[in-house]
């Protein structure tokens, strides 16, 4: 049996399906995205998902493995070998929390804040790109991205009244 291509190549393998399923665009963007991300990102010796996951860290004091597994939509076993990985690099540590004995918080250490400011510096200019390549829409997408978000997290979270 042959299979027909559902997309044309040549035209960079955008298909009927793409266009119309907003799941399916929102995936190929994301991988677009971490590809141009990690290519920015490689000298500094970090791929778009770590920056991203340091990002988180930095902007926080402290954040429990649970709160990060929530953010990054990721189990905690996936949440568990990031910070192995990151304490290797010594870029994280792990301290008592002090608002629930039985867990800990992630903090990044002064080397992980270096590494993540190095790294920031290098994608603030492809930032900068995509900025301007965006002009005035900027306002209109990230609008659209929460609201895409917003629908995405209502579709994850089973509705208890329809049993």
């Amino acid at each position: 049996m042959v299979r027909s291509r559902s997309s044309d190549v040549k035209s960079g393998g955008r298909s009927a399906e793409s266009d119309a399923n907003v799941l399916f665009g929102t995936w190929r963007l994301s991988r677009a995205v971490g590809a141009l991300l990690d290519s920015v990102l490689a000298p500094g010796g970090l791929t778009a998902d770590e920056f991203g996951v340091y990002s988180v860290v930095a902007g926080a004091s402290g954040i429990t493995p649970t709160e990060l597994a929530r953010w990054m939509a990721a189990p905690p076993s996936t949440v568990s070998s990031y910070v192995t990985r990151f304490e290797r690099r010594g870029h994280v540590e792990r301290v008592a929390n002090p608002g629930d004995q039985r867990s800990y918080l992630i903090r990044l250490t002064p080397a992980g804040r270096r590494a993540h400011s190095r790294a920031s510096a290098g994608v603030a200019p492809t930032v900068a790109r995509v900025l301007a390549a965006l002009g005035d829409q900027e306002a209109d997408v990230r609008a659209a991205l929460g609201s895409l978000l917003a629908a995405v997290e209502q579709a994850r979270t089973p509705d208890v009244t329809r049993s």
